[in-house]
């Protein structure tokens, strides 16, 4: 028995936070049939780079275990199809991400489906939200981040915010999709009732802030980029290596400080801890220790030390390299069309 196999989801998502969340509802046994319009390129599913099949890496990943039918929904026929499915198909649970109102325009929206199936979960994701000033606007994931406040305290005092190499608020909007429509699912098998359930992109993004967001609004005191423990205000930092190559520094807590600092002959620092008030004169004198050696020299140095301080491996590094990766099966290789391609596996395992 699969986990979700009460759960039939008609997809109508594109880009990355939908797809990840019906992909990882897939992978726990829903079955998801993706709702894609004619002709129509998806920015995300058809981008490169293509397995010699055609098929690119992001469409093998987020369509895997999916089925996908085309459908113009403008046209009657569409809406009829739809209708359908959920009549006659059993599909009992729908995930979209138009904005608000696009539905409705369709005669699909929650109030003309709840008339057909009255215990359908019926989830919307949108940037902003079904109500407030910004719900008409468009968005991608870089004004999701700077509308958050996070980017007010990330990066450097000389550069400003950095980009980060991943979307955080659409996988952090994708997640709470997922918790909503299991939530929906749960209260549906104890009541026999559906829900409507509104996701926001950037509601999603404002707890990220974490501690310091919790912190300003206690203490209404705004803080800097570099002025915390946790953003660059202490010795908690990325350090490049001899090789151009870098370590994260994480040893926050005394009984790891005291073991890097002995290892590294500053046996002096142990006393004021990771959170000293000279970070930035020892920040100077570290940057110039870990240039001292490359990258992996220091990883042997630090192996067993069990003091916080890890590599920053490139993706080919963390992805099909690590022995631990592999042990975790968190990547696996699936076949398509008789071609091997390697994806993302489930990252919760269930024994």
């Amino acid at each position: 028995m699969n986990l979700l196999d009460n759960l039939k989801i008609l997809d109508f998502t594109t880009l990355l936070p939908g797809p990840y969340a019906t992909w990882m509802l897939a992978e726990m046994g829903a079955e998801v049939l993706k709702i894609s319009a004619p002709g129509r390129k998806d920015l995300v599913l058809d981008s490169e780079p293509l397995a010699k099949n055609g098929l690119s890496a992001n469409r093998a990943w987020l369509n895997n275990k999916k089925k996908e039918l085309f459908l113009n929904l403008q046209d009657e026929a569409g809406k009829k199809e739809i209708i359908r499915l959920i009549k006659e198909e059993g599909y009992n649970c729908i995930i979209e991400q138009f904005r608000p109102g696009v539905m409705a325009k369709f005669g699909l929206a929650y109030e003309d489906v709840r008339e057909i199936q009255d215990d359908i979960i019926y989830l919307s994701l949108t940037g902003y939200g079904q109500d407030g000033p910004y719900k008409d606007r468009a968005g991608h994931d870089i004004n999701f981040l700077a509308l958050s406040g996070i980017m007010g305290h990330s990066g450097r005092k000389d550069e400003g915010p950095v980009l980060y190499g991943m979307q955080v608020a659409d996988m952090a909007a994708a997640q709470n999709a997922i918790i909503g429509i299991l939530a929906g699912l749960n209260k549906r098998n104890a009541t026999g009732k559906g829900s409507y359930i509104d996701v926001s992109i950037l509601d999603s993004l404002i707890p990220y802030n974490t501690m310091t967001g919790a912190g300003a609004m206690m203490s209404s005191i705004n803080p800097g980029r570099e002025e915390n423990s946790l953003n660059g205000g202490s010795l908690y930092d990325f350090y490049q290596t001899k090789d151009d190559k870098y370590l994260s520094v994480g040893a926050l807590e005394p009984k790891f400080f005291e073991k890097f600092c002995k290892l590294i002959g500053k046996e002096e620092w142990i006393e004021a801890g990771c959170l000293c008030p000279d970070f930035l004169e020892k920040k100077e004198v570290l940057r110039e220790i870990f240039k001292g050696k490359t990258r992996d020299e220091w990883v042997n140095i630090f192996d067993d030390a069990d003091c916080c301080i890890e590599p920053v491996l490139d993706l080919k590094e963390a992805l099909l390299n690590s022995k631990n990766t592999k042990i975790r099966n968190t990547v696996k290789t699936i076949n398509i069309d008789g071609e091997d391609i390697c994806v993302y596996a489930n990252p919760i395992k269930f024994k």
